[in-house]
């Protein structure tokens, strides 16, 4: 998912979306432990959008706070 296309979403859609992709990225952790990975990029994939997502809260939380 793109900045664009983060940016774009509501602070409640940004929290919901985090709130999947920690659990996809514990699952896929997981997995990857117990050698059933099947695609070990998407653990890159996931924890740059959970980066993302986090950063784009923060700034919203920044803002409101400075205005």
């Amino acid at each position: 998912m793109k900045m664009e296309d983060i940016r774009k979403m509501s602070t409640e859609d940004l929290n919901k979306k985090l709130n999947e992709n920690k659990k996809e990225l514990f699952n896929l952790k997981f997995a990857a432990a117990t050698g059933n990975l099947e695609k070990p990029h998407r653990i890159k994939e996931l924890r740059h959008e959970v980066a993302r997502i986090k950063t784009v809260i923060k700034e919203r939380e920044l803002e409101r706070v400075n205005a």
